[in-house]
């Protein structure tokens, strides 16, 4: 069992930066793959980013390249999104995920593991 816990979610004006991270509790291992993935008001949740646990294998929306950047630190078991150049369209609740065996994890039905989400608001 991983429990997955977001933060650094906030309000920020639009072409600001936020670095939201996710902390893991539990096993993880060489298997698991982690995502980022957004829900707006009245839309469906869509992906952001994946990585795997040895941090290759990078993936990324087309909204999210060049300006979002997903890493993650093994020896603290978390996960980070950096997010820069934020525009309004970014708003929406942010979830973290892991996934064990998957390749590039963009669908959320591939995911075992959710956080609780944390808020992003872009202020134009």
């Amino acid at each position: 069992q991983v429990q997955l816990v977001e933060s650094g979610g906030g309000l920020v004006q639009a072409g600001g930066s936020l670095r939201l991270s996710c902390a893991a509790s539990g096993r993880t291992d060489s298997t698991y793959r982690w995502g980022w993935f957004r829900q707006a008001p009245g839309k469906d949740r869509e992906f952001v980013a994946s990585i795997r646990w040895s941090g290759g294998n990078r993936y990324y929306a087309d909204s999210a390249k060049g300006r979002f950047t997903i890493s993650r630190d093994n020896a603290k078991n978390t996960v980070y999104l950096q997010m820069n150049s934020l525009k309004p369209e970014d708003t929406a609740v942010y979830y973290c995920a892991a996934a064990r065996l998957v390749i590039r994890g963009t669908r959320p039905d591939e995911y075992d593991y959710w956080g609780q989400g944390t808020q992003v608001t872009v202020s134009s």
